[in-house]
């Protein structure tokens, strides 16, 4: 089974769906990972990182025909039309908030695991996407502040804001 992991195409986004440890874990599972050149530069995840993870780079045609794809945010019309017949699309979605893409998405045979729609229960705790980006977003949030503030703070306080 191949998967494929593409640039995210949205302007100013900088994350990337797998890193190259995260690759690694994948190929000693035993699958083929193909990561379009360049997906992971603006997370400081370099080429040669996910070569030596064991991953294939590719071009984004290459990374979107796999038999499943991993992304960030939700595929444009352009790489809808990109992935082939039966795959597996895994992505953030917003389902609720964006009707028509779901209505793209269902006119192709394919499946699509929209992970912002994972329930946030114990049993699917390792699906759950939400947390982590709301617990990046908190601390950046504060760091951001405190940038901003232009003093420093008195008494203890952590990036947590504690």
């Amino acid at each position: 089974m191949l998967i494929g992991i593409p640039r995210e195409s949205h302007a100013g986004e900088t994350r990337v769906a797998a890193t190259p440890q995260t690759v690694g874990q994948l190929v000693k599972l035993g699958y083929s990972v193909v990561v379009e050149s360049g997906a992971g530069a603006a997370s400081s995840f370099a080429d040669s990182a996910y070569l030596q993870a064991g991953a294939n780079a590719g071009s984004s045609e290459e990374a979107l025909s796999a038999d499943v794809v991993l992304k960030v945010n939700a595929p444009d019309d352009g790489e809808i039309a990109a992935l082939k017949d039966h795959a597996t699309l895994v992505s953030l979605i917003s389902p609720a908030l964006n009707p028509e893409l779901v209505e793209k998405l269902s006119a192709r045979p394919i499946t699509v695991l929209a992970m912002d729609a994972v329930p946030r229960i114990s049993r699917a705790q390792s699906l759950d996407v939400l947390s982590s980006m709301a617990n990046i977003a908190g601390y950046r949030a504060v760091v951001e502040s405190a940038h901003a503030f232009g003093r420093f703070f008195t008494g203890q306080v952590t990036a947590a804001g504690k």
